[in-house]
């Protein structure tokens, strides 16, 4: 490793550890200048608008094609508000590889520490069906790597998550915000964010596989011997279908112990059925073709992929890092907001007014 770098918690890449610094200080002044100026609701919408998001990772100095984008945006943000998350009323759990398994733990030490009890079980359940709708309901070839939840105190929510394509690497973008999902496994996502678009293998969330999903429920709910009795022939039958690779067909030993715990539990809807431990995306895939052959409901193939993609950025392009500019940035912040915190909201104001004249500007101009 070179002098000068370290490797960024959540975070697999390299980064000048000045800048992750600097970035942490500067993304918890802009999360309190919106907090204090519109709410900690305002701060999970914005987290949840792809441009909003792109655009605070740019400012923090990556630029819209550098590796770690999402990531490291969201470290920072972490290790930036980590001592003031009571006092700001936003939390934040989660990141990347073996950090994004321990979510469920980091958030019942959240809820303990800052007695945030009530709001744990459901915070938890909400951080693990949000990742099994992005890894299992819908098969789009990006597997998840991240995943952040940020909350506040009455338990609203936003996640963040990332998935990446091993053949491409390319990486794709997952948004989520709370207040506005009425159905996890449908149409749930604020924006899917990625470069690249195509067919999917299975995309069960679409609002087309809404039949898919009614039929999967009954075959789920009926009998697992008559299912792989069925699925033994869909088998036997594989070779002539003629199915690319992306398309095999699972094996009915991979599938049978989901099945059976579905027969067992009989899961009251979809959302029930996808959350049962060991659905993965095999036996999701297979359930759904099985209710296609038999209820004559087809699944969707659409990508939901909607979206693609000030101080310089870490790779240099389109310019480096201006150091000078970025510490000025962050002590004209850190002025504004302390004033702020007072009752002094002139700066705060004159700032506002700033971004006022230049947004008239751009569009007059």
């Amino acid at each position: 490793m070179r002098k000068g770098t370290a490797r960024l918690p959540l975070h697999g890449g390299k980064c000048p550890a000045w800048l992750f610094e600097k970035m942490q200080r500067l993304g918890a002044l802009i999360m309190e200048v919106v907090l204090l100026e519109y709410g900690a609701q305002e701060v999970l919408r914005r987290l949840s608008d792809p441009h909003w998001f792109q655009a605070l990772g740019c400012v923090l100095g990556y630029d819209w094609h550098s590796s770690g984008v999402t990531t490291t945006t969201c470290a920072a943000l972490k290790e930036g508000l980590r001592d003031r998350q009571k006092e700001l009323g936003l939390f934040i759990a989660g990141g990347k590889g073996n950090t994004a398994l321990q979510t469920p733990r980091e958030i019942e030490h959240l809820g303990s520490r800052f007695a945030l009890q009530q709001r744990v079980c459901g915070l938890q359940a909400t951080s693990r069906l949000v990742a099994k709708v992005d890894n299992t309901a819908l098969q789009d070839g990006f597997d998840l790597y991240h995943h952040t939840i940020f909350f506040t105190s009455d338990g609203s929510w936003a996640v963040v998550q990332q998935g990446m394509n091993g053949e491409s690497r390319w990486a794709r973008r997952y948004h989520w915000l709370g207040e506005q999902v009425s159905d996890f496994v449908s149409e749930p996502h604020q924006a899917v964010c990625c470069d690249q678009r195509g067919d999917v293998i299975l995309n069960m969330v679409a609002r087309e596989s809404e039949a898919n999903r009614q039929a999967s429920l009954q075959v789920g709910l009926g009998n697992p011997e008559e299912f792989l009795r069925e699925w033994s022939k869909i088998k036997d039958s594989e070779a002539s279908l003629h199915l690319p690779r992306e398309h095999a067909l699972p094996q009915g030993k991979r599938i049978a112990a989901a099945l059976y715990k579905a027969h067992e539990e009989q899961p009251a809807d979809y959302t029930a059925l996808l959350s049962i431990q060991g659905m993965g995306p095999q036996t999701i895939r297979a359930i759904s073709l099985v209710a296609e052959l038999s209820f004559g409901a087809p699944s969707s193939r659409k990508d939901p992929a909607r979206y693609s993609f000030a101080h310089g950025g870490k790779d240099g392009h389109p310019y480096p890092v201006d150091r000078e500019n970025y510490r000025r940035s962050i002590h004209i912040l850190e002025e504004a907001v302390s004033r702020a915190r007072i009752g002094n909201s002139d700066k705060m104001r004159a700032l506002k007014r700033l971004a006022e004249l230049n947004q008239e500007k751009g569009v007059d101009g």
